[in-house]
């Protein structure tokens, strides 16, 4: 019946004194190893703590050479049945607690749109009811997401002007079109302004001599246009093209505008204008074999129709602009029959709700 017993006992138990004290000795420094590999501190449930009890307590003194899941103060109180008092935590972590997460969210946010120092930041959240923040706290965030805690100086960049202006912003250019008439084919050019902030354009009407008096009372048109702005425009902006006279840009001056030239080979700076004269050519005038002034006037209008009244635009909210000029949404029930509408021969489409 020997098989019945645990191999460890067995060996235990036929050994002489000397065999069991070496082989208590491996057992021990065995254990020493395994404790080193282990956490500094292993908990022991109610259950496990009673079981080490009942076997150590039998060994009086000799538990302290032996005891190592615990210190012999504690193996000690256990069998006391005394518990040494839970540390008390401490209320918080040393040091100044961290900001809260919206306070530094914000300070992000406000540097981000307006490129303000530390200061002013600082000056703002306090306004906002934010009165224990610190100028260095402010400092240190700024820092972190990469942001110079001073202000910006000087005149800042290009498109932040377009930005600051943009309701009273006009940019012009010439758009031109080959035209055939019966001299036969000519350049016919149209002076186009557009309202950077709401996209509306004024064109001219065509011709095919743009010289400085025809150009000079296009510059009276406009004005006319302009002086029944909700916004009065105060800079309008062109290349530096040739048939933009002195005598053009003295006129709006004369209106109170000022007039800004961009210097020569920057495209990029009347970018808005560039881009409506290179959306009028592509979707419209490349699909036309033109005849005649009053035919290239016609289409032009037809397409200003469609771009105004019609045509969705994705800087405004893909939304057309004589919706986006509205003061409140439109409000127009999304019922009845979708209908498609077409302007030029069907080469201008866009959809509607037949009215009821």
């Amino acid at each position: 019946m020997s098989w019945i017993f645990h191999p460890l006992l067995y060996l235990l138990a036929s050994s002489t004194r000397q065999e069991l004290a070496r082989q208590v000795q491996y057992l021990k420094t065995e254990n020493q190893i395994l404790r080193s590999k282990l956490p500094k501190k292993i908990t022991v449930t109610d259950d496990e703590r009673r079981k080490l009890v009942k076997a150590g307590k039998k060994l009086g003194k000799a538990i302290k050479e032996l005891v190592a899941i615990v210190t012999p103060r504690t193996f000690a109180r256990w069998l006391s049945g005394t518990e040494e008092p839970a540390k008390k935590k401490p209320a918080r972590k040393p040091g100044r607690p961290r900001l809260p997460e919206e306070i530094r969210e914000l300070v992000v946010k406000i540097a981000k749109e307006t490129g303000w120092g530390y200061t002013r930041i600082l000056g703002e959240l306090r306004k906002l009811g934010y009165r224990k923040i610190s100028r260095q706290t402010v400092v240190n965030i700024l820092k972190e997401h990469g942001f110079d805690p001073g202000p910006k100086r000087g005149k800042g960049s290009w498109d932040e002007f377009l930005k600051i202006h943009a309701q009273t912003l006009w940019a012009c250019d010439f758009l031109s079109k080959k035209t055939w008439t019966l001299g036969g084919l000519v350049d016919m050019y149209l002076l186009v302004f557009i309202h950077v902030g709401s996209r509306r354009v004024w064109i001219s009407p065509a011709t095919v001599q743009p010289d400085s008096a025809w150009v000079a009372q296009q510059a009276r048109n406009v004005s006319t246009m302009f002086q029944e702005e909700e916004h009065p425009p105060t800079w309008v902006m062109h290349d530096a093209d040739t048939k933009f006279t002195k005598q053009f840009d003295a006129i709006l001056e004369s209106e109170g505008l000022k007039v800004k030239r961009h210097t020569p080979r920057s495209p990029n700076l009347n970018a808005y204008v560039e881009r409506l004269i290179q959306t009028i050519q592509q979707e419209c005038l490349d699909h036309f074999v033109v005849i005649g002034e009053q035919h290239l006037n016609h289409i032009v209008r037809e397409f200003m129709a469609h771009y105004h009244d019609e045509r969705p635009h994705q800087g405004l909210g893909n939304v057309p602009i004589i919706e986006a000029s509205a003061s409140a949404e439109s409000g127009r029930p999304a019922v009845g029959a979708i209908i498609r509408r077409d302007r030029l021969g069907g080469l201008l489409k866009h959809y509607e709700r037949r009215a009821a």
